[in-house]
């Protein structure tokens, strides 16, 4: 029988979560409840809130008598990540669900975000509308708006709980018959206007008998990509598309943080890397872009994004910032320039042509990386070239039988 964790507040929101533990009981699932409030639960839990900040290193009771709500939550959410996966390998429970306000769901999603990818994770709350990325991470939490406040049982709110329930039980109990050939992973990033050059080596790749997963460069995309090879997903990784080091540096909306372009180097994973798509910043509608940058070269990609071209000093700290990631390298890496442009819209003809914003990215390379840890190859050809692609395909392979 399966067994789904009810991470709750069972002080402040017990019979909400009574209902949802007997509910998930009414499907002939076992559940294991984790008491995650400050104060005595509405019912005896499986595993208290003494135990959940205890994994921390602190103490409910002290924690309780500085009647600090911040200091609460934070410490039961830290306890949470630590607690939450440890209870997953020790086999305690199939699935996760969890309601919650703000404080809720910001105490249990950084312990759903640590369960593996895979493992149903269902999070109800009043804020699963707008930027969700604080509370999902890299994870494949599904957050479900609860319409109303987790405060009570009304027609609303058990409507929403039930269809939780009934999800949760779902993805438990009807597990896919397909069987899918497990191929060793490759990991590629890709952009819209880098995705011609993608899609050509991944069929390279896949006629070798590889599976490529692809990540869209959008800042979660990175961020969820530099997180899987951290973990060991992947036999190698084809970074041909770094742009989301444009938003980090100059201010877009698609920045990725400051690790990326460092899991696969710390790993010692393969690496190939290119330089798709630094010829743009990211913003959103058109009005939206900073009025300090209102005669620069911006381009609209969409009614809902503005790209705005990269200037030669932009070009030339972007450049840095990649020399310095990939001269942390351990492993195999290789970086391809393009001569000839680095996006659909970044070659002859094309609004974000430009050859001294390419060259001074590329002088920068070329004079800044290790070339005893990283090969450069540069070639006369554009990144949607299908030979480029191809290439750097090739010398991915190269680079996994090293």
């Amino acid at each position: 029988m399966k067994t789904v964790a009810i991470i709750g507040t069972f002080d402040s929101k017990g019979k909400e979560f009574l209902y949802l533990k007997n509910a998930l009981e009414g499907f002939g699932l076992q559940t294991f409840t984790i008491h995650a409030g400050a104060f005595p639960p509405f019912f005896e839990p499986d595993v208290s809130n003494a135990e959940v900040a205890a994994a921390v290193g602190k103490d409910i009771d002290a924690i309780v008598e500085k009647k600090d709500r911040g200091l609460a939550t934070e410490v039961l959410s830290k306890g949470m990540e630590v607690l939450l996966p440890k209870l997953y390998k020790e086999g305690k429970f199939d699935g996760v669900i969890s309601l919650g306000g703000s404080g809720g769901t910001s105490i249990a999603t950084p312990g759903m975000q640590r369960i593996p990818i895979g493992v149903p994770k269902i999070m109800v709350s009043t804020v699963a509308v707008g930027n969700t990325n604080q509370y999902v991470g890299t994870s494949d939490i599904i957050m479900m708006p609860s319409i109303v406040d987790v405060a009570g049982l009304n027609t609303i709110s058990t409507t929403i709980f039930d269809n939780a329930v009934a999800a949760m039980a779902g993805m438990l109990k009807f597990e896919s018959v397909h069987e899918v050939e497990k191929k060793p992973l490759i990991a590629a990033t890709m952009f819209g206007v880098t995705t011609t050059c993608v899609d050509f080596a991944r069929e390279y790749l896949e006629k070798k008998g590889y599976e490529v997963l692809t990540f869209h460069a959008t800042g979660v995309g990175g961020r969820t990509m530099e997180s899987l090879v951290e973990a060991g997903y992947f036999e190698g990784v084809l970074d041909i598309t770094t742009t989301e080091w444009c938003d980090e540096l100059i201010g877009g909306v698609l920045a990725a943080g400051p690790n990326r372009l460092e899991a696969a180097g710390k790993r010692g994973v393969p690496q190939v890397v290119s330089v798709g798509a630094l010829d743009m910043v990211n913003y959103g509608a058109y009005d939206t872009v900073p009025k300090e940058y209102a005669n620069r070269n911006l381009y609209k990609h969409n009614p809902s994004v503005t790209l705005m071209r990269t200037s030669v000093e932009e070009n030339q700290k972007i450049g840095e910032k990649i020399v310095e990631k990939l001269n942390m390298t351990q492993g195999p890496t290789a970086l391809f320039i393009p001569l000839k442009g680095v996006s659909m819209i970044d070659a002859e003809g094309q609004p974000f042509h430009g050859v001294r914003e390419d060259e001074a990215l590329f002088t920068v390379l070329r004079n800044g990386i290790n070339q005893d840890a990283v090969e450069i190859i540069e070639m006369p050809n554009h990144i949607n070239d299908q030979v480029f692609a191809e290439a750097m395909a090739q010398k991915l392979l190269e680079l996994l039988k090293k």
